[in-house]
């Protein structure tokens, strides 16, 4: 469960204390789930009963760590309290502080990961090590903001801005290689920084762009920068590039963009257009009255990836978006939030300039930005003393019966999200990378009443429905990289709708105490059933592989930091993921045993 609130004889915990033990969390979670599941065991303790722990034999390091679990999951994060170690020829356990445990767990994970070793491998260990320290401390400055100015708000915005702790599975959740602490307070989305974009004049011959509309990229572009557009001093022949303001700075101190500058091809027009702030995302900005987002590339690492965007994501978020409109896909309590077109810079020799920036549909402003939010923000681990966002929803829905407003929301959290991303793969083949980040609800009355997805980067087709698909956008066919087989759509559909999105949902109200794991895994499973019972195509498919297969893919995050390897720079997503066991599995398991 998550943290319960201090007793007011004890101090509140420190942002550090919180920052360390959430650092532990996280690298411990990755650990158990892609090195090692450890055993579970029992650790007496002279003031109380025994306590639940897993316990790992750290052979490389010659100790043993055991991690108390107070709040155990049969899908999702473990929740860790005390950790104790000893060293293998010791019979002594003695406290130890999360950070030192971690390193020690870091230290195995390299001396056991294959793909981890060879030539440069301390120096992968200690960049990594690096990374985790910088996502402490990151975690820890967020910490001491969100007590400062809390994040309650119910707005689209008010959801991007709220995670504190970052992606629960990852080792580094909220490491930023690139942007310092004084350019966060304006860049980033947990402090609401506003800016205005940065500006490029250059003839339309050097621009190339796409756009599955019938207004043009470059008409986009005008639109985002409102009424400014009409006063920039544009020469004949040339268009207006605008660009994030990190971004510009960056490419100014470029060779190419720089000389292009000098040349006075490139003519930098200083700052235009309204007020932006970043998404969750970082990278994509928004303006509450802007009929556009702009997605840019940056000079960041988050994670495990530098944040820049590739041709080809451009190319296929346009080609997607004229399927979409082509193909039937509408919804009822679904959309998807498209990225219709895109514009930049051609260098000459080079397949990328840095200037690619997306233009996606806004569909949260006028007022419909209201109760929208991110499933990532919905089950995000709260901070100290206060509650989850899914929890302050629910259980003001259900004041009276907290587990029976759970379980009908989430059938209708099912209805907006399961349901119709399996349909439009089973109808159309088209398979969404839909996890909690890329999907957000529409909870404005607290229930949830429309999914939506985004995200370019994000689409996988079928390539038994290939002719189907180019018989719509013929040019699609030249994608190769959005073209799947039917089993390997699957397997990371599984993880991302179902291990990634939909098990948080369920983790997080079993922390939260309002439905237990094991309830709603089974609501879970009969829907599942109904699905493959209803749907003839590979929806149908997928849904009995979630179902009756002993594991599931999930992602190998830890893995990838060990390798030190930019995921969104591998095309065909090697060494990204693994397997886990299938806890639906178990729990259909358990309820026949009772059944008997």
């Amino acid at each position: 469960m998550s943290p319960k609130s201090p007793s007011l004889s004890s101090p509140p915990p420190s942002s550090q204390s919180v920052a360390e033990a959430a650092a532990f969390r996280s690298f411990a979670n990755g650990y158990l789930r892609e090195i090692d599941p450890g055993i579970p065991v029992r650790h007496a303790l002279a003031d109380g009963p025994p306590a639940l722990c897993v316990e790992w034999n750290l052979r490389g390091q010659r100790v043993a760590i055991r991690a108390e679990i107070v709040a155990p999951s049969l899908c999702g994060a473990q929740g860790f309290g005390r950790l104790w170690t000893r060293h293998l020829h010791e019979p002594r356990w003695r406290p130890v502080a999360p950070m030192r445990a971690l390193q020690d767990l870091l230290g195995e994970a390299y001396a056991r990961c294959e793909e981890a070793g060879g030539e440069g491998a301390r120096e992968r260990e200690l960049e990594l090590l690096g990374r985790v320290l910088d996502s402490y401390r990151e975690t820890a400055r967020q910490l001491d903001l969100a007590a400062r100015e809390p994040r309650e708000g119910t707005d689209f915005i008010d959801a991007e801005r709220a995670l504190v702790f970052g992606h629960w599975l990852h080792p580094t959740p909220k490491s930023r290689q690139g942007l310092t602490p004084w350019q966060a307070r304006t860049y980033a989305p947990e402090e609401g920084g506003i800016f205005r974009l940065a500006v490029f004049a250059v003839d339309a011959s050097r621009v190339r762009h796409d756009s599955a509309l019938a207004r043009s990229a470059p008409e986009i572009a005008r639109d985002l920068l409102g009424a400014d557009a009409a006063g920039l001093p544009l020469r004949s022949g040339e268009i207006a590039l605008p660009m994030h303001p990190l971004q510009a700075e960056a490419l100014m101190l470029t060779r190419p963009i720089a000389e292009m500058v000098e040349a006075g091809i490139l003519r930098p027009l200083g700052a235009a257009g309204p007020r932006f702030t970043a998404t969750s995302s970082l990278r994509t900005v928004w303006a509450p009255d802007s009929a556009w987002m702009a997605k840019f590339s940056l000079p960041v690492t988050l994670t495990n990836s530098l944040r820049v965007s590739r041709m080809a994501e451009l190319e296929a978020g346009v080609a997607v978006a004229r399927l979409l409109a082509r193909g039937g896909a509408a919804h009822p309590t679904f959309k998807i939030i498209a990225d219709p077109a895109w514009i930049t810079l051609h260098s000459p020799g080079n397949r990328e300039s840095g200037f690619e920036t997306v233009f996606r549909e806004n569909p949260f402003r006028n007022g419909a930005e209201r109760g929208i939010a991110t499933l990532a923000a919905l089950t995000a681990e709260p901070v100290p003393g206060r509650p989850s966002r899914l929890e302050t929803l629910i259980r003001r829905l259900g004041s009276g019966d907290p587990a029976h407003a759970g379980r009908t929301w989430f059938s209708l959290y099912l209805d907006c999200m399961l349901e119709p991303v399996i349909a439009l793969y089973d109808r159309h083949g088209v398979a969404l990378e839909a996890h909690q980040q890329n999907s957000l609800l529409d909870v404005r009355d607290g229930w949830p009443r429309r999914g939506f997805y985004r995200d370019n980067q994000g689409f996988y087709l079928s390539e038994a429905a290939r002719p189907r698909i180019q018989g719509l956008v013929p040019e699609i066919g030249t994608i190769a990289a959005l073209f799947f087989d039917d089993d390997e759509i699957a397997r990371r559909l599984a993880y991302y709708l179902v291990v990634n999105q939909v098990f948080s949902v369920v983790a997080r109200m079993g922390h939260d105490g309002i439905v237990r794991e094991e309830v709603l895994l089974d609501d879970l499973a009969r829907r599942l059933e109904t699905i493959a019972r209803r749907m003839t195509g590979p929806g149908r498919a997928f849904a009995r592989a979630v179902l009756d297969g002993p594991t599931l893919c999930t992602k190998a995050n830890l893995r990838v930091r060990l390798a030190d390897r930019d995921e969104l720079a591998s095309a065909d997503g090697a060494g990204t993921y693994g397997e886990m066991p299938n806890p639906l599995r178990r729990v259909q398991a358990s309820a026949r045993v009772l059944a008997s």
